[in-house]
């Protein structure tokens, strides 16, 4: 249950109404998630996180799936559901199949139990992954 109340767009400011409209203009959908509407408290946050969210998650070295699949991992890893399943969401309506989603989810679980055993061994960083070390941050 949220622990604030969701503003929906006919009792918005002005201020956050002009930020919903950019982002069902920049979505090309009328729909507003919920993150945002319990964003819209404070329209300066609002537009801060939105703004933010348009330059980073934008098409780039990385394309738009890809920015998904690291989206998804990092919010189970943060545990964070809401986030899990919005960007989980969006992965698919950019084109990731259930094998992908499948995939992903092992690399995941992969990535909590070596992350797990490594912290909890404290094994040290080879030089050869260090940038600037030895291996100059390479294997090749």
């Amino acid at each position: 249950m949220a622990t604030v109340h969701l503003i929906e767009y006919e009792e918005a400011s002005p201020e956050v109404r002009a930020v919903y409209d950019d982002i069902r203009a920049t979505r090309q959908s009328d729909f507003i998630n919920n993150f945002w509407k319990a964003l819209a408290h404070s329209p300066e946050q609002l537009k801060r996180t939105w703004e933010a969210v348009k330059v980073v998650m934008a098409p780039g070295a990385l394309g738009a799936l890809t920015k998904e699949l690291i989206y998804i991992a990092i919010s189970a890893a943060n545990s964070c559901d809401y986030c899990i399943h919005s960007h989980t969401a969006s992965a698919r309506a950019k084109g990731m199949s259930e094998t992908q989603y499948a995939e992903l989810l092992a690399v995941i679980a992969m990535a909590h139990q070596t992350n797990g055993l490594a912290t909890a061994m404290k094994v040290p960083v080879d030089p050869e992954f260090l940038v600037g070390g030895e291996g100059r941050g390479s294997l090749t």
